[in-house]
Protein backbone atom coordinates (compact mmCIF):
# COMPACT_ATOMS: atom_id res chain seq x y z
CA UNK A 1 0.00 0.00 0.00
CA UNK A 2 1.05 3.60 -0.60
CA UNK A 3 0.75 6.09 2.24
CA UNK A 4 0.43 9.84 2.53
CA UNK A 5 -2.96 10.11 0.81
CA UNK A 6 -5.89 11.64 2.76
CA UNK A 7 -8.79 9.23 3.18
CA UNK A 8 -12.08 10.87 2.18
CA UNK A 9 -15.69 9.81 1.80
CA UNK A 10 -18.45 7.92 3.59
CA UNK A 11 -18.29 4.55 5.30
CA UNK A 12 -20.71 2.46 7.36
CA UNK A 13 -19.37 0.38 10.26
CA UNK A 14 -20.02 -3.34 10.22
CA UNK A 15 -21.98 -5.09 12.95
CA UNK A 16 -20.34 -5.47 16.34
CA UNK A 17 -18.28 -8.66 16.36
CA UNK A 18 -18.42 -8.98 20.15
CA UNK A 19 -22.23 -8.85 20.08
CA UNK A 20 -22.58 -11.14 17.08
CA UNK A 21 -20.58 -13.99 18.63
CA UNK A 22 -22.78 -14.49 21.76
CA UNK A 23 -25.95 -13.76 19.77
CA UNK A 24 -25.10 -16.58 17.38
CA UNK A 25 -24.29 -18.90 20.29
CA UNK A 26 -27.67 -18.06 21.87
CA UNK A 27 -29.61 -19.58 18.96
CA UNK A 28 -28.85 -22.94 20.61
CA UNK A 29 -31.26 -21.99 23.42
CA UNK A 30 -34.37 -22.48 21.24
CA UNK A 31 -35.52 -24.92 18.59
CA UNK A 32 -37.36 -22.14 16.75
CA UNK A 33 -35.92 -20.01 13.91
CA UNK A 34 -33.86 -16.95 14.77
CA UNK A 35 -33.11 -14.25 12.19
CA UNK A 36 -30.05 -12.08 12.82
CA UNK A 37 -29.31 -8.94 10.81
CA UNK A 38 -26.13 -6.86 10.36
CA UNK A 39 -23.84 -9.84 10.94
CA UNK A 40 -20.25 -8.86 10.04
CA UNK A 41 -18.59 -10.93 7.33
CA UNK A 42 -15.32 -11.56 9.18
CA UNK A 43 -13.17 -14.57 10.00
CA UNK A 44 -14.31 -15.06 13.60
CA UNK A 45 -17.98 -15.00 12.60
CA UNK A 46 -17.45 -17.44 9.76
CA UNK A 47 -15.76 -19.78 12.23
CA UNK A 48 -18.65 -19.49 14.69
CA UNK A 49 -21.20 -20.24 11.95
CA UNK A 50 -19.17 -23.29 10.95
CA UNK A 51 -19.11 -24.48 14.58
CA UNK A 52 -22.91 -24.11 14.79
CA UNK A 53 -23.45 -26.01 11.54
CA UNK A 54 -21.25 -28.81 12.88
CA UNK A 55 -23.54 -29.04 15.93
CA UNK A 56 -26.61 -29.44 13.72
CA UNK A 57 -27.83 -25.84 13.41
CA UNK A 58 -29.21 -24.97 9.98
CA UNK A 59 -27.66 -21.73 8.72
CA UNK A 60 -29.21 -19.94 5.74
CA UNK A 61 -28.65 -16.50 4.21
CA UNK A 62 -31.67 -14.25 4.71
CA UNK A 63 -30.42 -11.22 2.79
CA UNK A 64 -27.25 -9.17 2.82
CA UNK A 65 -25.47 -9.69 6.18
CA UNK A 66 -28.56 -11.51 7.50
CA UNK A 67 -28.92 -15.15 8.54
CA UNK A 68 -31.76 -17.45 9.46
CA UNK A 69 -30.59 -20.02 12.00
CA UNK A 70 -32.51 -22.88 13.57
CA UNK A 71 -31.24 -25.32 16.17
CA UNK A 72 -34.18 -27.71 15.70
CA UNK A 73 -31.97 -30.62 16.65
CA UNK A 74 -28.59 -30.24 18.31
CA UNK A 75 -26.90 -33.46 17.28
CA UNK A 76 -23.58 -33.03 19.08
CA UNK A 77 -22.22 -31.59 22.30
CA UNK A 78 -18.65 -31.38 20.97
CA UNK A 79 -17.84 -28.34 18.80
CA UNK A 80 -15.21 -29.10 16.17
CA UNK A 81 -11.91 -28.86 18.04
CA UNK A 82 -9.67 -27.25 15.42
CA UNK A 83 -12.14 -24.42 14.76
CA UNK A 84 -12.85 -23.90 18.47
CA UNK A 85 -9.14 -23.41 19.09
CA UNK A 86 -9.00 -20.61 16.49
CA UNK A 87 -11.38 -18.14 18.12
CA UNK A 88 -11.95 -16.82 21.60
CA UNK A 89 -15.71 -16.79 21.02
CA UNK A 90 -15.99 -20.58 21.01
CA UNK A 91 -16.14 -20.50 24.84
CA UNK A 92 -19.57 -18.85 24.43
CA UNK A 93 -20.99 -22.23 23.37
CA UNK A 94 -20.49 -23.68 26.85
CA UNK A 95 -23.55 -22.15 28.54
CA UNK A 96 -26.05 -22.68 25.69
CA UNK A 97 -24.93 -26.26 24.98
CA UNK A 98 -25.17 -27.19 28.65
CA UNK A 99 -28.64 -25.67 28.83
CA UNK A 100 -29.73 -27.51 25.69
CA UNK A 101 -27.92 -30.87 25.96
CA UNK A 102 -26.75 -31.13 29.57
CA UNK A 103 -23.14 -31.64 28.50
CA UNK A 104 -20.39 -30.12 26.36
CA UNK A 105 -16.82 -31.05 25.49
CA UNK A 106 -14.94 -27.95 24.44
CA UNK A 107 -11.34 -27.24 23.48
CA UNK A 108 -9.75 -24.22 25.13
CA UNK A 109 -10.54 -21.22 22.92
CA UNK A 110 -8.05 -19.37 20.73
CA UNK A 111 -8.05 -15.72 19.72
CA UNK A 112 -5.46 -12.97 20.01
CA UNK A 113 -2.36 -13.66 22.11
CA UNK A 114 -2.39 -10.33 23.91
CA UNK A 115 -1.76 -11.61 27.44
CA UNK A 116 -3.46 -13.75 30.05
CA UNK A 117 -7.08 -14.40 29.13
CA UNK A 118 -8.45 -16.47 31.97
CA UNK A 119 -11.03 -19.22 31.69
CA UNK A 120 -11.42 -19.50 35.45
CA UNK A 121 -14.36 -17.11 35.63
CA UNK A 122 -16.33 -19.20 33.10
CA UNK A 123 -15.66 -22.38 35.09
CA UNK A 124 -16.64 -20.77 38.40
CA UNK A 125 -19.88 -19.34 36.98
CA UNK A 126 -21.05 -22.60 35.42
CA UNK A 127 -20.09 -24.61 38.50
CA UNK A 128 -21.99 -22.21 40.79
CA UNK A 129 -25.06 -22.82 38.62
CA UNK A 130 -24.82 -26.61 38.98
CA UNK A 131 -22.42 -27.74 36.25
CA UNK A 132 -19.47 -30.05 36.81
CA UNK A 133 -16.22 -29.25 34.98
CA UNK A 134 -13.37 -31.65 34.30
CA UNK A 135 -10.16 -31.06 32.36
CA UNK A 136 -9.57 -33.96 29.99
CA UNK A 137 -6.02 -32.96 29.02
CA UNK A 138 -4.53 -31.10 26.06
CA UNK A 139 -6.69 -28.10 26.80
CA UNK A 140 -10.02 -29.94 26.47
CA UNK A 141 -12.75 -29.45 29.09
CA UNK A 142 -15.80 -31.63 29.73
CA UNK A 143 -18.82 -29.96 31.33
CA UNK A 144 -21.87 -31.84 32.54
CA UNK A 145 -25.09 -30.71 34.18
CA UNK A 146 -26.05 -33.55 36.54
CA UNK A 147 -29.52 -32.21 37.31
CA UNK A 148 -30.18 -31.41 33.60
CA UNK A 149 -31.10 -27.85 34.58
CA UNK A 150 -29.09 -24.85 35.69
CA UNK A 151 -29.90 -23.57 39.17
CA UNK A 152 -30.37 -19.89 39.89
CA UNK A 153 -28.57 -18.17 42.74
CA UNK A 154 -26.29 -15.30 43.67
CA UNK A 155 -23.18 -15.10 41.50
CA UNK A 156 -20.28 -12.73 41.95
CA UNK A 157 -17.85 -12.62 39.03
CA UNK A 158 -14.22 -12.38 40.13
CA UNK A 159 -13.63 -10.16 37.09
CA UNK A 160 -16.02 -8.20 34.90
CA UNK A 161 -15.40 -10.54 31.97
CA UNK A 162 -17.55 -9.90 28.90
CA UNK A 163 -17.60 -13.51 27.70
CA UNK A 164 -18.11 -14.92 31.21
CA UNK A 165 -21.02 -12.52 31.72
CA UNK A 166 -22.50 -13.65 28.40
CA UNK A 167 -22.16 -17.31 29.40
CA UNK A 168 -23.74 -16.61 32.79
CA UNK A 169 -26.67 -14.77 31.19
CA UNK A 170 -27.29 -17.52 28.63
CA UNK A 171 -27.18 -20.15 31.37
CA UNK A 172 -29.49 -18.18 33.65
CA UNK A 173 -32.32 -17.42 31.21
CA UNK A 174 -33.52 -21.05 31.33
CA UNK A 175 -32.30 -21.81 34.87
CA UNK A 176 -34.54 -22.77 37.75
CA UNK A 177 -35.36 -19.72 39.85
CA UNK A 178 -33.77 -16.29 40.11
CA UNK A 179 -30.15 -15.60 39.20
CA UNK A 180 -28.41 -12.45 40.42
CA UNK A 181 -25.09 -11.60 38.78
CA UNK A 182 -22.86 -9.02 40.47
CA UNK A 183 -19.78 -7.42 38.88
CA UNK A 184 -21.28 -8.18 35.48
CA UNK A 185 -19.75 -6.65 32.35
CA UNK A 186 -21.65 -3.56 31.14
CA UNK A 187 -20.38 -3.40 27.56
CA UNK A 188 -22.82 -2.52 24.75
CA UNK A 189 -22.50 -6.03 23.31
CA UNK A 190 -23.81 -7.50 26.58
CA UNK A 191 -26.79 -5.15 26.33
CA UNK A 192 -27.30 -6.33 22.76
CA UNK A 193 -27.29 -9.98 23.83
CA UNK A 194 -29.79 -9.21 26.59
CA UNK A 195 -32.09 -7.41 24.14
CA UNK A 196 -32.08 -10.45 21.89
CA UNK A 197 -32.79 -12.85 24.76
CA UNK A 198 -35.63 -10.61 25.97
CA UNK A 199 -37.12 -10.75 22.46
CA UNK A 200 -36.95 -14.55 22.81
CA UNK A 201 -38.93 -14.38 26.05
CA UNK A 202 -36.20 -14.13 28.68
CA UNK A 203 -36.85 -12.18 31.87
CA UNK A 204 -33.77 -9.96 32.38
CA UNK A 205 -33.42 -6.69 34.27
CA UNK A 206 -30.38 -4.50 34.82
CA UNK A 207 -28.83 -4.83 31.37
CA UNK A 208 -26.16 -2.16 30.97
CA UNK A 209 -25.32 -2.20 34.69
CA UNK A 210 -23.01 -4.43 36.74
CA UNK A 211 -25.96 -6.06 38.54
CA UNK A 212 -28.23 -8.35 36.53
CA UNK A 213 -31.36 -10.12 37.73
CA UNK A 214 -32.64 -12.99 35.59
CA UNK A 215 -35.76 -15.02 36.34
CA UNK A 216 -35.50 -18.32 34.51
CA UNK A 217 -38.21 -19.38 32.05
CA UNK A 218 -39.09 -22.87 30.87
CA UNK A 219 -38.47 -22.20 27.18
CA UNK A 220 -37.45 -19.53 24.70
CA UNK A 221 -38.94 -18.74 21.30
CA UNK A 222 -37.43 -17.55 18.06
CA UNK A 223 -36.93 -13.87 17.30
CA UNK A 224 -35.51 -11.32 14.89
CA UNK A 225 -32.54 -9.27 16.04
CA UNK A 226 -30.20 -6.66 14.54
CA UNK A 227 -26.56 -6.35 15.64
CA UNK A 228 -25.51 -2.84 16.67
CA UNK A 229 -22.70 -0.96 14.87
CA UNK A 230 -19.17 -1.90 15.95
CA UNK A 231 -17.82 0.98 18.05
CA UNK A 232 -14.30 -0.40 17.63
CA UNK A 233 -14.59 0.01 13.87
CA UNK A 234 -15.91 3.53 14.36
CA UNK A 235 -12.93 4.38 16.56
CA UNK A 236 -10.60 2.88 13.97
CA UNK A 237 -12.12 5.05 11.22
CA UNK A 238 -11.77 8.18 13.36
CA UNK A 239 -8.11 7.33 13.84
CA UNK A 240 -7.65 6.65 10.12
CA UNK A 241 -9.04 10.06 9.15
CA UNK A 242 -6.90 11.82 11.78
CA UNK A 243 -3.65 10.10 10.76
CA UNK A 244 -4.10 10.58 7.00
CA UNK A 245 -5.51 14.11 7.26
CA UNK A 246 -8.71 13.16 5.49
CA UNK A 247 -12.40 13.69 6.16
CA UNK A 248 -14.81 10.81 6.75
CA UNK A 249 -18.54 10.63 7.38
CA UNK A 250 -19.28 7.51 9.42
CA UNK A 251 -22.90 6.60 8.77
CA UNK A 252 -25.15 5.11 11.48
CA UNK A 253 -22.25 5.27 13.90
CA UNK A 254 -24.05 4.18 17.09
CA UNK A 255 -23.39 7.49 18.83
CA UNK A 256 -24.67 6.32 22.21
CA UNK A 257 -21.65 4.00 22.53
CA UNK A 258 -18.98 6.54 21.56
CA UNK A 259 -18.91 8.95 24.49
CA UNK A 260 -15.63 7.85 26.06
CA UNK A 261 -14.05 7.12 22.69
CA UNK A 262 -14.75 10.66 21.48
CA UNK A 263 -13.49 12.15 24.76
CA UNK A 264 -10.17 10.33 24.39
CA UNK A 265 -9.77 11.49 20.80
CA UNK A 266 -10.42 15.06 21.98
CA UNK A 267 -7.56 14.58 24.45
CA UNK A 268 -5.33 14.14 21.39
CA UNK A 269 -6.83 17.17 19.64
CA UNK A 270 -9.06 15.15 17.30
CA UNK A 271 -12.66 16.37 17.17
CA UNK A 272 -15.79 14.75 15.74
CA UNK A 273 -19.17 16.23 14.81
CA UNK A 274 -22.58 14.60 15.13
CA UNK A 275 -24.84 14.83 12.08
CA UNK A 276 -28.06 13.09 13.04
CA UNK A 277 -27.20 9.41 13.49
CA UNK A 278 -23.89 9.91 11.68
CA UNK A 279 -20.47 11.11 12.81
CA UNK A 280 -18.18 13.35 10.78
CA UNK A 281 -14.42 13.48 11.27
CA UNK A 282 -13.40 16.84 9.75
CA UNK A 283 -10.10 17.38 7.96
CA UNK A 284 -7.42 19.81 9.20
CA UNK A 285 -7.57 18.55 12.78
CA UNK A 286 -5.64 20.47 15.43
CA UNK A 287 -3.93 17.30 16.69
CA UNK A 288 -2.37 18.97 19.72
CA UNK A 289 -2.30 16.82 22.87
CA UNK A 290 -4.09 18.62 25.70
CA UNK A 291 -2.16 18.87 28.95
CA UNK A 292 -3.81 18.22 32.30
CA UNK A 293 -4.72 21.25 34.42
CA UNK A 294 -1.42 21.06 36.32
CA UNK A 295 0.50 20.71 33.03
CA UNK A 296 1.01 17.01 33.73
CA UNK A 297 1.39 14.62 30.81
CA UNK A 298 -2.07 13.24 29.96
CA UNK A 299 -2.80 9.56 29.49
CA UNK A 300 -4.92 7.31 27.34
CA UNK A 301 -5.92 4.42 29.59
CA UNK A 302 -8.41 1.60 29.21
CA UNK A 303 -10.70 -0.33 31.51
CA UNK A 304 -14.06 -2.12 31.72
CA UNK A 305 -17.00 -0.26 30.20
CA UNK A 306 -17.79 2.61 30.32
CA UNK A 307 -14.04 3.27 30.41
CA UNK A 308 -12.07 3.49 27.17
CA UNK A 309 -12.07 0.10 25.41
CA UNK A 310 -8.81 -1.86 25.33
CA UNK A 311 -9.41 -2.78 21.68
CA UNK A 312 -8.69 0.82 20.69
CA UNK A 313 -5.44 1.46 22.59
CA UNK A 314 -3.42 0.28 19.56
CA UNK A 315 -5.26 2.73 17.30
CA UNK A 316 -4.74 5.59 19.75
CA UNK A 317 -1.02 4.84 19.92
CA UNK A 318 -0.72 5.43 16.17
CA UNK A 319 -2.85 8.59 16.32
CA UNK A 320 -0.67 9.96 19.14
CA UNK A 321 2.45 9.65 16.95
CA UNK A 322 0.90 12.27 14.65
CA UNK A 323 -0.10 14.72 17.40
CA UNK A 324 1.93 17.55 18.89
CA UNK A 325 2.98 16.74 22.45
CA UNK A 326 3.49 13.80 24.78
CA UNK A 327 0.99 11.25 26.06
CA UNK A 328 1.16 8.12 28.18
CA UNK A 329 -0.66 5.09 26.75
CA UNK A 330 -1.57 2.93 29.74
CA UNK A 331 -2.84 -0.51 28.67
CA UNK A 332 -4.13 -1.94 31.95
CA UNK A 333 -5.97 -5.03 30.80
CA UNK A 334 -3.57 -7.11 28.68
CA UNK A 335 0.16 -7.35 29.29
CA UNK A 336 1.14 -8.19 25.69
CA UNK A 337 -1.04 -5.71 23.83
CA UNK A 338 1.72 -3.08 23.48
CA UNK A 339 4.44 -5.41 22.26
CA UNK A 340 3.69 -4.60 18.62
CA UNK A 341 4.98 -1.01 18.95
CA UNK A 342 8.45 -2.06 17.84
CA UNK A 343 7.00 -2.12 14.31
CA UNK A 344 5.79 1.45 14.78
CA UNK A 345 9.16 2.54 16.16
CA UNK A 346 10.74 0.98 13.08
CA UNK A 347 8.58 3.29 10.95
CA UNK A 348 9.99 6.34 12.75
CA UNK A 349 7.66 6.79 15.73
CA UNK A 350 9.14 8.18 18.93
CA UNK A 351 7.89 5.79 21.59
CA UNK A 352 9.37 4.66 24.88
CA UNK A 353 8.01 1.28 25.93
CA UNK A 354 8.29 1.63 29.70
CA UNK A 355 7.06 -1.82 30.68
CA UNK A 356 4.40 -4.40 29.81
CA UNK A 357 1.57 -1.90 30.22
CA UNK A 358 2.88 1.61 29.53
CA UNK A 359 4.29 3.46 26.55
CA UNK A 360 5.19 7.15 26.25
CA UNK A 361 4.48 8.59 22.80
CA UNK A 362 6.10 11.85 21.67
CA UNK A 363 4.77 13.43 18.50
CA UNK A 364 4.51 14.33 15.81
CA UNK A 365 6.74 11.82 14.04
CA UNK A 366 7.35 11.37 10.34
CA UNK A 367 6.49 7.77 9.54
CA UNK A 368 8.08 5.88 6.68
CA UNK A 369 6.75 2.85 4.84
CA UNK A 370 7.90 -0.51 6.12
CA UNK A 371 7.63 -4.30 5.80
CA UNK A 372 5.62 -5.63 8.75
CA UNK A 373 3.86 -8.69 10.14
CA UNK A 374 0.81 -8.19 12.34
CA UNK A 375 0.48 -10.17 15.60
CA UNK A 376 -3.25 -9.64 16.28
CA UNK A 377 -6.44 -7.98 15.03
CA UNK A 378 -6.10 -4.57 16.66
CA UNK A 379 -2.36 -4.19 16.16
CA UNK A 380 -2.95 -5.14 12.53
CA UNK A 381 -5.48 -2.37 12.03
CA UNK A 382 -3.20 0.09 13.83
CA UNK A 383 -0.30 -0.81 11.52
CA UNK A 384 -2.60 -0.46 8.51
CA UNK A 385 -3.52 3.06 9.64
CA UNK A 386 0.14 3.90 10.23
CA UNK A 387 1.05 2.62 6.76
CA UNK A 388 -1.66 4.72 5.10
CA UNK A 389 -0.34 7.80 6.92
CA UNK A 390 3.33 7.08 6.23
CA UNK A 391 5.56 8.25 3.41
CA UNK A 392 6.27 5.57 0.83
CA UNK A 393 5.12 2.00 0.41
CA UNK A 394 4.39 -0.60 3.08
CA UNK A 395 3.66 -4.31 3.15
CA UNK A 396 1.69 -5.96 5.95
CA UNK A 397 1.74 -9.74 6.23
CA UNK A 398 -0.39 -12.16 8.29
CA UNK A 399 -3.39 -10.05 7.31
CA UNK A 400 -5.78 -12.89 8.13
CA UNK A 401 -5.51 -11.47 11.65
CA UNK A 402 -7.08 -8.20 10.45
CA UNK A 403 -9.70 -10.16 8.50
CA UNK A 404 -10.79 -11.84 11.74
CA UNK A 405 -12.17 -8.52 13.01
CA UNK A 406 -12.59 -6.10 10.07
CA UNK A 407 -14.86 -6.85 7.16
CA UNK A 408 -13.31 -6.51 3.65
CA UNK A 409 -11.14 -3.71 4.98
CA UNK A 410 -9.04 -3.38 1.83
CA UNK A 411 -11.97 -2.84 -0.55
CA UNK A 412 -13.80 -0.56 1.86
CA UNK A 413 -10.75 1.66 2.35
CA UNK A 414 -9.97 1.63 -1.37
CA UNK A 415 -13.43 3.13 -1.89
CA UNK A 416 -12.26 6.03 0.30
CA UNK A 417 -9.22 6.66 -1.85
CA UNK A 418 -6.66 4.44 -0.13
CA UNK A 419 -4.03 3.01 -2.44
CA UNK A 420 -4.17 -0.50 -1.06
CA UNK A 421 -3.98 -3.88 -2.73
CA UNK A 422 -4.38 -7.40 -1.39
CA UNK A 423 -1.95 -9.87 -2.89
CA UNK A 424 -2.64 -13.60 -2.86
CA UNK A 425 0.33 -15.68 -1.83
Amino acid sequence: MEGGIPITGEITPAGNKNEALPVLAAVLLTDEPVIVHNVPDIGDIRDMLELLEGLGVTVEHAGERSYRLQAGEVKSDRPEEDIARRIRGSILLAGPLLARRGSVTLAAPGGDRIGMRRLDTHLLVLEQMGAHAEEKGQGVFRFTLPESLFRGGKIFLDEASVTATANAVMAAVCAEGLTEIENAACEPHIRGLCRMLQAMGANISGAGTNFLQIEGVTSLSGCEHAIMPDHTEVGSFIGLAAVTGGEILIRDAGLENLRMIRLMFERLGVTTVEEGAHLRVPKDQEKVIRLELDDAIPKIDDGPWPAFPSDLTSIMTVVATQCQGTVLVFEKMYENRLFWVDRLIGMGARIILCDLHRAVVVGPSRLSGSYMTTPDIRAGMALLIAALGAEGTSEIHNIQQIDRGYEAIDTRLAALGARIRRERV
